[in-house]
C-alpha cells in the first residue's frame, strides 16, 4: 500500500512479494479487499479488548497516576500494540491506505476508548479527534516516542484544556 497504494498492486504481486501460492491465499481470502477488512477487523477486535479494561476505570485512578506522573499501564499497553500494529497502520492509513478506516479507528480509539474513562464535564473539551491526531502524527513520524511517553501524552491530553501545550 505504501509503495503503490491499495489499488496500485494486485493479488497476483501480493503473492509474489509473499512468496504465496495464490491457491493458498484463496483458501483464506476472497480477495484483496477482503484480506484488507479481516486485518482491519482484526485491529478493531484488538481494540475492543482495550476498551473493555479502559471502560472498568475510574476517574479517581486515572488522577492517582497523573498526581504521580506515571503512565496508566492499560495505556502503555495500548501503545505498545499500537507499535506491533505500526507497519500496517502507517500503510492503512497514509494516502494509498483505506480513507474508510481511519473514521473507524477514530471512532474505536477516541470515541469508545478515551470518552469511556472521562468524566462527564470533560467528555466534550477537547474534541476527541485530537487523540487520533497524535496517535496519527506518532505513528507518521516513526513512532519515535516510547510508549510510556505516549502514554503520558496521552494522559494529558485526557484533561488538557482549549489552549493549553500538550507538553508534559
Amino acid at each position: 500500500m505504501e509503495e503503490r497504494s491499495f489499488d496500485g498492486f494486485s493479488v497476483n504481486d501480493l503473492c509474489e512479494r509473499a512468496d504465496l501460492n495464490r491457491g493458498t491465499f484463496y483458501n483464506h481470502f476472497r480477495d484483496k479487499d477482503d484480506l484488507l477488512a479481516q486485518l482491519e477487523a482484526e485491529v478493531m477486535e484488538d481494540l475492543e479488548r482495550f476498551q473493555v479494561q479502559m471502560r472498568n476505570l475510574t476517574v479517581h485512578e486515572l488522577l492517582g497516576y497523573r498526581a504521580r506522573k506515571k503512565p496508566l499501564p492499560l495505556l502503555v499497553g495500548l501503545f505498545d500494540y499500537l507499535r506491533e500494529q505500526g507497519a500496517f497502520l502507517h500503510a492503512v492509513l497514509g494516502s494509498g491506505g483505506d480513507v474508510g478506516f481511519g473514521p473507524r479507528l477514530r471512532d474505536s480509539l477516541c470515541t469508545n476508548l478515551v470518552q469511556s474513562v472521562l468524566h462527564e464535564r470533560y467528555r466534550n473539551d477537547p474534541e476527541p479527534s485530537a487523540y487520533l491526531g497524535v496517535i496519527t502524527r506518532w505513528i507518521e513520524t516513526g513512532m519515535r516516542e516510547s510508549s510510556e511517553e505516549m502514554a503520558l501524552i496521552a494522559m494529558r491530553l485526557f484533561f488538557i484544556k482549549p489552549g493549553e501545550s500538550i507538553k508534559l
